[in-house]
């Protein structure tokens, strides 16, 4: 049961998407709507990096931050990460990523649709799966907020902002939550820290390639 809360959470973290102009002067920070950066930061995220946080969130839930530098037009970012189905070639433990069919909607807030998202991931004795059931809601600032409806959560949020950055995007990827199993969030913590960098790395390598084309 712990593999698989750790599972599904690191796997709702692409939303996947939450990853993420330049400078010269190392006390400058660049600001906007979204969020600061440091020029450190900025340094090593235009080098490739990626950067993580984790954190405790409640008494076995867990929140983490993940930040990546993307070398494409953010409008081309915006377009493929928020073309769901994609998702699982972002994301390997993903099998199913679609909108719900008639969900969709708009409001002063931007476009709403219903995300269903599977997961799988195989362990040395078995296969652990879950399923969940988000809302999203895509605002006219490139950013997307994503909040639970049904799933393995006592509570859900997450926020994918993306910003533009010299001639790509910084995309910015927040969540936390709380799964519905008493789990360590230490646990949680690892399988972000092991998995979600190789992730983001891929959802980076398979942009460049798809806009290549």
């Amino acid at each position: 049961m712990e593999q698989e809360t750790a599972l599904v959470l690191f796997t709702l973290q692409q939303e996947t998407t939450g990853f993420m102009v330049a400078t010269h002067c190392s006390t400058q920070k660049i600001h906007d709507s979204i969020t600061t950066v440091t020029s450190p930061d900025l340094s090593a995220l235009l080098k490739g990096e990626i950067l993580l946080t984790t954190k405790p969130h409640t008494a076995w839930g867990a929140a983490v931050t993940a930040q990546m530098y993307v070398p494409i037009a953010r409008e081309k970012v915006w377009q493929q990460l928020t073309t769901y189905s994609r998702w699982v070639e972002f994301f390997p433990a993903l099998t199913h990523s679609q909108v719900i069919a008639g969900t969709q909607r708009t409001s002063s807030l931007g476009r709403h649709q219903y995300l269903r998202q599977v997961a799988q991931k195989d362990f040395w004795l078995f296969t652990a799966q879950a399923e969940v059931e988000l809302e999203v809601i895509e605002r006219p600032d490139y950013q997307a907020q994503f909040s639970l409806r049904s799933g393995c959560f006592q509570d859900f949020a997450a926020d994918l902002k993306l910003q533009a950055l010299a001639e790509g995007t910084w995309l910015r990827y927040s969540v936390q939550a709380t799964p519905a199993m008493p789990i360590p969030s230490v646990f949680i913590q690892q399988a972000i820290q092991l998995d979600l960098p190789n992730n983001l790395r891929q959802m980076r390598q398979i942009l460049r390639q798809t806009v290549a084309k």
